[in-house]
């Protein structure tokens, strides 16, 4: 399950790929939503980010966190994603797709908060509240019943 994820909204956006505009890196942030954005970051990470815009607007919700795996890195290390992702459907065919368990999260189980590591965007972007965490507890899975015995 899902548990953390970012927002980024296009070239105003300053911590978005995006912000200078279409190059080969972002090219696929302009495509139709539905296909995975794979990068490198600091040349050790590969991280997933889905393409959520509609064609020629480069938005992308960055996957930070999965249930008992925190952090972009580990997930992708987890799940062995890497660049060849890149551009693939989120879709059975690529191998990588989202599925709706029907998992209702209430939403004060849901945390906003800033994205982390965008310091470079300028404190306006960088303290825009796009980060969403889902509180534990409400993952946890409630303990099997007891029988007696």
């Amino acid at each position: 399950m899902i548990t953390e994820v970012e927002a980024y909204d296009g070239e105003p956006d300053l911590a978005c790929h995006a912000r200078a505009g279409r190059t080969a890196r972002t090219a696929v942030l302009y495509g139709p939503g539905g296909v995975w954005y794979v990068y490198l970051c600091y040349g050790i990470h590969e991280l997933l980010n889905l393409v959520v815009g509609p064609p020629d607007w480069p938005a992308a919700v960055l996957i930070r966190g999965l249930e008992d795996c925190p952090g972009p890195g580990r997930l992708t290390r987890l799940l062995e994603i890497d660049r060849r992702l890149n551009g693939a459907p989120a879709s059975r065919a690529s191998g990588l797709w989202i599925e709706d368990h029907g998992v209702r999260v209430p939403p004060r189980l849901i945390v906003a908060g800033p994205r982390v590591g965008v310091d470079y965007a300028g404190p306006v972007w960088a303290a825009k509240p796009w980060r969403f965490r889902i509180d534990p507890r409400a993952v946890r899975q409630p303990a099997p019943a007891r029988r007696g015995g």
